[in-house]
């Protein structure tokens, strides 16, 4: 049987999100969770396991510095609920490439935005498109997963903004116009998918749109 709930989670704020400095001389993969981040965290795993109660939990995480910190805050309140947690780079976001300039890394979101988030590929990096192809390979894994008779009752996702929707995008089919209109979830966001009687998913959590945030 599926899951009761899928939930997901963008990692809390990162130096990345309040300094673009850093992606002078960090690479994407390292930046670390700042001490707002790390309360975002820890408020998330409070809320994660009020949505849980006793039922136990399978956890997947990027395997980014931010992702993996804010798993370990978030882990303090939900311990006692998973099972097994995994990280897979699949889930990771949008490859960037290099390091660079924080003004050439604007110029290079505005090309993006005139052109499409979703088909725009990075210089030296990925397209939106690119990781929708790496994310339906991942749920191919989780749909496995979720054939196995121990899988537990409920799935935790620890990802990124980009990714996160575009996980969403694979899963309910929307299109490229549905996906685009969307923003990404806030930092520590939780994005919860609750089963129906017909075991499929219901998105139960708002996401802000472009058109009404």
């Amino acid at each position: 049987m599926r899951p009761n709930r899928i939930i997901l989670i963008r990692h809390g704020e990162s130096q990345g999100n309040v300094d673009k400095n850093h992606y002078k001389s960090v690479p994407d993969y390292a930046l670390n969770l700042t001490a707002g981040g790390i309360e975002q965290a820890l408020q998330a795993g409070k809320e994660i396991q009020g949505i849980l109660g006793n039922e136990s939990l399978y956890v997947y995480l990027s395997p980014f510095i931010r992702t993996r910190q804010t798993y370990q805050y978030l882990k303090e309140s939900i311990e006692k609920n998973i099972t097994k947690s995994t990280e897979d780079p699949r889930i990771r976001e949008q490859d960037w490439g290099h390091l660079r300039h924080p003004d050439e890394n604007e110029e290079i979101m505005q090309a993006r935005d005139s052109f499409s988030t979703f088909y725009y590929r990075i210089p030296d990096g990925e397209s939106g498109a690119d990781v929708y192809d790496r994310v339906s390979t991942f749920m191919e894994t989780l749909f496995r997963d979720f054939n196995k008779v121990d899988y537990p009752q409920n799935a935790l996702i620890v990802t990124h903004g980009l990714t996160l929707r575009l996980f969403l995008m694979r899963w309910f089919h929307w299109t490229v116009e549905e996906f685009e209109n969307l923003r990404n979830p806030r930092n520590c966001q939780i994005v919860v998918m609750q089963k129906k009687a017909d075991e499929r998913y219901e998105l139960i959590s708002k996401l802000a749109t472009r058109n009404n945030s």
